[in-house]
C-alpha cells in the first residue's frame, strides 16, 4: 500500500464494533470517576443507566433536537444500545470493580482514550454531512449540528447531572468550554469549509491530520497530566485582540487590597513616629 493512500483507508475504517465500544468504554469509565456516581449506580441503576447513555450518545440526541428530529431516535439501534448497556454493567457492576481496574491500566487507558477521538472524528463529519442534507449550505447549521454530534455529552452535561441529582449551573460548557468542546468546534468549522469546497483538501485528508492531531494531543495531556488546553495562547491573543480581555477582577481586587495595606501600614507608621516624638518633647520639658 502507497503512502498516499493511508489516509483514503484510515477514512474508510468502520467504527464498530471495536471503536464504538473504545468510546462507551472511556464516556462510562469517564461518568463512574464523577462524584456519587458509584452511590447512584446503587440507590437506582435505572437513572445511572440514563446517565451513561447520555455520555455514550448525548451527540446524538442534542442534534436530533437541534434538527427536529426524535431525540430517542438512537434507541433504534438496538446493537449498539446493547454493547454501551453491557459496558455500563461491566464497569459498574463487575465484581471486585475487575473491569475499571484492568483498563484503568495506563497503556490501556491511553490506548482507548486515542481510539475515542478517532470516533469524534466520524461524530464530527456525520453530522455536517446529516445538517447539510436538511438545509443545503446552510453553514451555521452544518457547524452547530457537527459541534452536537462531536461533544453532545459535554454540552447536555448539565441534564445529565439532573439525572443523577446533582444541579451545577456553573459548570455548564459554555461558560467555560473543556478542551474537547473547544476541538470538536474547530473540526465543526473546518469540516464545514471542507464540505462547502472551500477548504483546499481532500476529506479523507483533513479526517486524517485532523484524527492524528486528536489522538497526539489527548496522550499527551493524559501522560503529562495536564489540563491546559493547545488553544489557550490562540484564545489569550485573540481575547486582547477582539474583545480587550484584562486582568481579572480578582487579581485587581488583590493588588488593590495590597496597596491599600502598604498605605495604611506607612500611615500607621508616621503617626507612631509622630507620637514618640511628642513623648520625647514633654521628657525635657519635665527634666
Amino acid at each position: 500500500m502507497e503512502l498516499g493512500q493511508v489516509p483514503l483507508r484510515f477514512s474508510r475504517l468502520p467504527m464498530f464494533p471495536f471503536f464504538d465500544a473504545a468510546h462507551y468504554l472511556a464516556s462510562v469509565m469517564a461518568l463512574k470517576e464523577q462524584r456519587g456516581a458509584v452511590e447512584v449506580s446503587r440507590q437506582s441503576p435505572i437513572a445511572c443507566w440514563f446517565s451513561a447513555m447520555l455520555y455514550c450518545f448525548g451527540g446524538s440526541v442534542l442534534s436530533s433536537l437541534m434538527l427536529a428530529e426524535p431525540p430517542v431516535g438512537f434507541l433504534a439501534n438496538s446493537t449498539n444500545i446493547f454493547l454501551a448497556s453491557s459496558v455500563w454493567y461491566l464497569v459498574f457492576f463487575c465484581p471486585h470493580d475487575i473491569v475499571y481496574r484492568c483498563f484503568s491500566f495506563l497503556p490501556l487507558r491511553l490506548m482507548i482514550a486515542g481510539m475515542k477521538e478517532v470516533t469524534r472524528t466520524w461524530k464530527i463529519t456525520a453530522g455536517v454531512a446529516h445538517a447539510n442534507s436538511h438545509f443545503k449550505n446552510a453553514w451555521l447549521i452544518m457547524v452547530a449540528v457537527g459541534w452536537a454530534r462531536g461533544a453532545g455529552g459535554g454540552l447536555i452535561s448539565n441534564f445529565e447531572q439532573l439525572v443523577r441529582g446533582v444541579w451545577k449551573p456553573e459548570s455548564n460548557e459554555l461558560l467555560k468550554m473543556s478542551y474537547p468542546v473547544k476541538v470538536a468546534l474547530v473540526g465543526a468549522v473546518l469540516f464545514t469549509l471542507q464540505h462547502a469546497q472551500n477548504l483546499p483538501i481532500a476529506r479523507h485528508n483533513l479526517m486524517f491530520f485532523y484524527t492524528t492531531f486528536l489522538v497526539v494531543t489527548k496522550v499527551t495531556m493524559m501522560l503529562t497530566q495536564s489540563a491546559v488546553s493547545p488553544f489557550a495562547p490562540f484564545e489569550s491573543v485573540l481575547g486582547r485582540m477582539l474583545f480587550g480581555w484584562q486582568q481579572t477582577p480578582s487579581k485587581v481586587k488583590g493588588e488593590a487590597r495590597v496597596s491599600s495595606n502598604g498605605t495604611s501600614s506607612v500611615c500607621d507608621r508616621s503617626a507612631g513616629e509622630a507620637s514618640e516624638s511628642i513623648k520625647k518633647r514633654q521628657a525635657k520639658k519635665t527634666e
